[in-house]
């Protein structure tokens, strides 16, 4: 549960993640807009070898499709963030079901409008196994589950969840931004430093979203209020 005595050490850490994870992204992404050859020569080596795994393994090819369409889709991420904030409010937890979908929001329009600044072309084959639409870098899908699972792991720490649920969930946390990241990359849809940067912003948005919810939460304490949950 929320605890006042506790904010300021758990603001600063979060903000201090926030803050490394947005200045890795900003490297990488000056990075790529200036096509720096080590890592332009690093993705493309990566991307040739799934690809030609990828063209020989129409089976393979089916499942990563069917986890990166379905499982792990930005949609399926975003729906189950809504039923989230949809059981927040519903118990009356008004503020942090807000925070939740605002942070969420957020992320969706940083997203895209990272993709329309800097216009990355993705990876194109004469033998297609998929297709993808809009620029390339970051990648929607990670930056959405790395958000999604972010914020989930976030509210079970928050309510007390118990450490079995706690260390399974963060398993399958990390499972799912992990698996959805190889998706896109085996697909031959996205660069590697596509899925990293994705990673890096999703972790970013999620821990400075933590940050001032941690800060605000303290303030209402030491004035009096209850701290909603």
């Amino acid at each position: 549960m929320y605890s006042p005595s506790r904010a300021p050490s758990g603001r600063t850490r979060f903000l201090t993640l926030s803050l490394v994870c947005a200045a890795l992204s900003v490297v990488l992404l000056v990075l790529v807009a200036v096509r720096w050859s080590p890592l332009m020569s690093l993705d493309g080596r990566l991307a040739d070898a799934l690809h030609r795994s990828a063209v020989t393994e129409p089976g393979l090819v089916h499942v990563n499709r069917v986890l990166t369409d379905w499982v792990w889709d930005p949609w399926t991420m975003r729906a189950l963030t809504a039923v989230t904030v949809v059981v927040l409010w519903w118990r009356g937890a008004r503020l942090l079901a807000g925070w939740v979908a605002a942070t969420s929001l957020f992320a969706t329009l940083l997203q895209q409008g990272l993709k329309a600044a800097v216009g990355r072309e993705r990876p194109r084959w004469p033998d297609p196994v998929d297709s993808a639409h809009y620029a390339a870098f970051p990648s929607g899908h990670a930056m959405t589950a790395a958000v999604t699972c972010g914020l989930l792991m976030w509210l079970l720490r928050l309510h007390g969840a118990h450490a079995p649920v706690w260390w399974a969930s963060l398993a399958l946390a990390v499972v799912s931004v992990a698996g959805v990241s190889l998706t896109r990359l085996y697909l031959g849809v996205h660069w590697l430093t596509d899925v990293v940067g994705g990673v890096l912003l999703g972790g970013a948005v999620v821990a400075l979203s933590v940050a001032g919810y941690t800060a605000y939460t303290a303030r209402r304490a030491a004035g009096g209020a209850d701290a909603p949950l």
